[in-house]
C-alpha cells in the first residue's frame, strides 16, 4: 500500500512538472492541462516498460544486443505517440489552429527530452536501488559465511583444548601413581598441586584469554610436581621478566612445550637440565625452553599430539603473529615461541 501511494505521489509531481514547464509563456491553461494529462500516461507506460521489462530482462542479464534493439523500438514508438498527443490535443481542443499552441508545446524534441529525463531518472533510481540490494545481500551472505567460519574455528579450537586435557593429565597422574605405590608422605602435597592445575584446566581453559601471570604460575606448579618426581636428577632454571597483569594469552598455551621438555628430556651426566626463559613486554611474548637429551639423540616426534595441537591453536588464534621453532641443538632440544600484537589479538577475542 505504501509503495502504491509513493508511485501516485511521484506521478502527481511529474504531472505538475509538465504543467509548469508547458505553461511557461502561455495563457491557455486548459490546453496545458489537457496536454500534460495525455502526456503523463505515455510517460508512465514508457517508464514502467523500461524499469520492469527492458532493464531487468536484458540489461541486468547482460543481453546488450536485445537491450539496444528494444530500446530503439521503445524510442521510436514513444516518438510516434508523442506526435499523436501533440496533434490530438491540437485537433480536438484548438480545432487545428496551430497559432494558439503554447510555445513550449511546439518543440517536439524538447517534449521528447523531457519525457526521457523522467524515464532516465526513474531507471537510474531503480538501478541504484538494485545495486544497494545486491550489495546488502552480498554483505549479509559474507557475514553469514564469516559467522559460520568463526563457529567452525571455535569448535575446532574447543576440540583441540579437549585433546590437551587428557594428554596433560596422563603425565601428571602417572607421577602421583608412582608416589602412591611407594606410599610417599609427599603424595598429599602432590595431589593438592594437581588440584590447582585441574582447576585451571577445567574452569579457566574455556576462557578465550587468561592473564600471562596466571599461565606462568601454573607452569611453576607443574615444575614443582616434576621436581618431586625427578628429585635430585632434575635441575630447572626458570627465568622470567616482570609480567604486566594486563597481558593476556590463550590458556594452556605454553604448557605443551613445558610438558614436552620433561616428557622427552634425557638424563645426561646424572642430571636432566631444563632452562625456561619468559620475556614479556607490552605487546610481545618471547618464550624459550631447552632441555638436555640422551647422548644417543632426541627421539621426539615433531608431529606428536601435543606439539601438533599447539601449532593448530596458534594458527587459529594468532595466525601470522607468531613464530614457533623447535629442534635439537648441540646435545639439547630447544623450543622458542614468539608472539606479537598481543593487545590487538586480545581485543578481537574479547569483542
Amino acid at each position: 500500500m505504501t509503495t502504491i501511494l509513493l508511485h501516485v505521489l511521484f506521478w502527481a509531481g511529474v504531472w505538475f512538472l509538465f504543467f509548469y514547464f508547458f505553461n511557461y509563456n502561455s495563457t491557455d491553461r486548459g490546453y496545458v492541462i489537457w496536454f500534460s494529462s495525455l502526456l503523463l500516461p505515455l510517460t508512465v507506460a514508457i517508464t514502467y516498460f523500461s524499469v520492469y521489462f527492458l532493464i531487468p530482462r536484458y540489461l541486468f542479464q547482460r543481453d546488450y544486443r536485445r537491450f539496444a534493439l528494444f530500446t530503439f523500438y521503445m524510442f521510436s514508438a514513444s516518438a510516434y505517440f508523442i506526435v499523436l498527443v501533440i496533434y490530438g490535443v491540437l485537433i480536438f481542443y484548438k480545432k487545428f489552429d496551430a497559432s494558439q499552441i503554447p510555445p513550449m508545446v511546439k518543440n517536439f524534441f524538447t517534449i521528447l527530452i523531457l519525457v526521457y529525463l523522467v524515464v532516465g531518472l526513474v531507471s537510474f533510481i531503480t538501478m541504484l536501488r538494485r545495486s544497494f540490494d545486491i550489495e546488502k545481500r552480498n554483505r549479509d551472505l559474507q557475514n553469514k559465511m564469516l559467522a559460520a567460519q568463526l563457529q567452525m574455528k571455535e569448535q575446532e579450537l574447543l576440540y583441540l583444548k579437549k585433546q590437551i586435557h587428557p594428554h596433560f593429565l596422563f603425565n601428571t597422574i602417572n607421577t602421583i601413581y608412582g608416589f602412591a605405590l611407594k606410599q610417599s608422605p609427599r603424595t598429599p602435597d602432590i595431589i593438592l598441586k594437581l588440584s590447582n592445575l585441574l582447576d585451571y584446566i577445567l574452569y579457566q581453559v574455556d576462557k578465550p584469554m587468561v592473564s600471562l601471570s596466571e599461565e606462568v604460575n601454573h607452569i611453576r606448579e607443574y615444575i614443582e610436581l616434576e621436581q618431586i618426581r625427578f628429585r635430585d636428577t632434575l635441575k630447572v632454571r626458570f627465568r622470567t621478566s616482570e609480567i604486566d597483569e594486563k597481558i593476556r594469552v590463550a590458556p594452556m598455551l605454553l604448557m605443551p612445550l613445558v610438558e614436552n621438555a620433561f616428557k622427552h628430556g634425557g638424563v645426561h651426566d646424572g642430571q636432566m637440565v631444563v632452562y625456561i626463559d619468559i620475556e614479556s613486554k607490552a605487546n610481545t611474548l618471547n618464550f624459550r625452553i631447552e632441555n638436555t637429551i640422551h647422548p644417543a639423540g632426541d627421539n621426539r616426534n615433531e608431529n606428536g599430539i601435543g606439539l601438533e595441537n599447539l601449532r593448530k591453536r596458534l594458527d587459529l588464534i594468532y595466525k601470522a603473529d607468531y613464530r614457533l621453532e623447535c629442534g635439537p641443538a648441540e646435545g639439547s632440544y630447544r623450543a622458542e615461541l614468539n608472539i606479537t600484537n598481543l593487545k590487538r589479538i586480545h581485543e578481537e577475542k574479547t569483542d
